[in-house]
């Protein structure tokens, strides 16, 4: 009969808590359902909604100073319906330019 070789099993491997912590660390990193890869994705995702958000606050800053400005005189506001919705007064004939989009080249 052939003799089979020993394999010598490194000392780290016979201790129970670095194989249990090997294996939870596996567990962890791959087949959990909030993998590293899930927390990567919800963590850019968590990102670009901060980045939007302090974009929207900006925005909302900038409405409402404009509001302020258009509520402080009705000469602003009467120049804003002309310029944005083209109202108009009764006796008045309306005109829209626009101009040409440059030929395709």
């Amino acid at each position: 009969m052939q003799k089979i070789k020993s394999i010598k099993v490194p000392g780290l491997l016979k201790n129970f808590f670095f194989v249990a912590g090997g294996l939870f660390l596996l567990w962890i990193a791959f087949l959990d359902k909030t993998n590293l890869m899930y927390q990567y994705q919800f963590q850019s995702e968590v990102n670009k909604l901060e980045s939007q958000k302090e974009f929207f606050i900006s925005e909302i800053k900038k409405t409402k100073e404009e509001q302020q400005e258009l509520l402080s005189s009705p000469e602003k506001l009467e120049k804003f319906a002309r310029e944005k919705y083209f109202m108009k007064k009764d006796n008045e004939d309306l005109f829209i330019l626009t101009p040409t989009p440059p030929p395709a080249k």
